[in-house]
């Protein structure tokens, strides 16, 4: 009769365990995904200042066609991108490109006198710099979920319960690591 209470025991001791493990788990995944979230709004923003700064750089340099359509193309293929793998490499592309938009800007004094146009720059540095430090966050919440997830005895409750590691939100450059910064003065 001992032996049966202890192996009782042992077995609600080892649920405990599981549970324990399982609700960490799933407080790490649903913090992925709300960090998730906070890119998300970051990223939504920048999509949505995109087009006030094609027009604005427009009115000044119209003939640079191509590249407000580039620019137009990198934010529409961001703004699908599913994965964060697939976000990072279309948010590079889209940076790339209004990189280029900054620094045609430079041939336009005008341009880079405009008020609304030193707003939108101001703007865009904001965004960059939130950008990141969500960037950061998410990347330091994943680090953990996908050692829990890795790691024993955790290891064995995330396969159970189908916990699937995730994806980094990585830059691929040191270049787009940075925010962007053009100097306008």
């Amino acid at each position: 009769m001992m032996s049966f209470l202890i192996f009782i025991g042992l077995l609600v001791a080892i649920a405990m365990f599981a549970i324990s493990i399982y609700n960490s788990l799933v407080e790490l995944r649903t913090t992925t995904e709300s960090s998730w979230s906070d890119i998300d709004v970051q990223l939504k923003k920048r999509y949505n200042l995109v087009p006030a700064l094609v027009e604005t750089v427009k009115g000044y340099a119209s003939h640079e066609k191509d590249l407000f359509e580039k620019v137009t193309q990198a934010r529409s293929q961001a703004m699908n991108a599913g994965t964060p793998e697939q976000m990072a490499a279309e948010n590079n592309m889209l940076t790339g490109t209004l990189k280029s938009l900054f620094a045609v800007s430079e041939a336009y004094p005008e341009l880079k006198a405009n008020t609304n146009f030193l707003e939108l720059q101001k703007q865009f540095e904001e965004i960059e710099s939130d950008i990141e430090s969500a960037r950061r966050y998410y990347n330091a919440i994943v680090r953990d979920y996908n050692i829990k997830t890795e790691t024993f005895p955790s290891a064995i409750v995330a396969s159970m319960f189908n916990f699937i590691k995730k994806e980094f939100f990585e830059i691929e450059s040191p270049d787009e690591r940075k925010p962007i910064k053009p100097d306008f003065s």
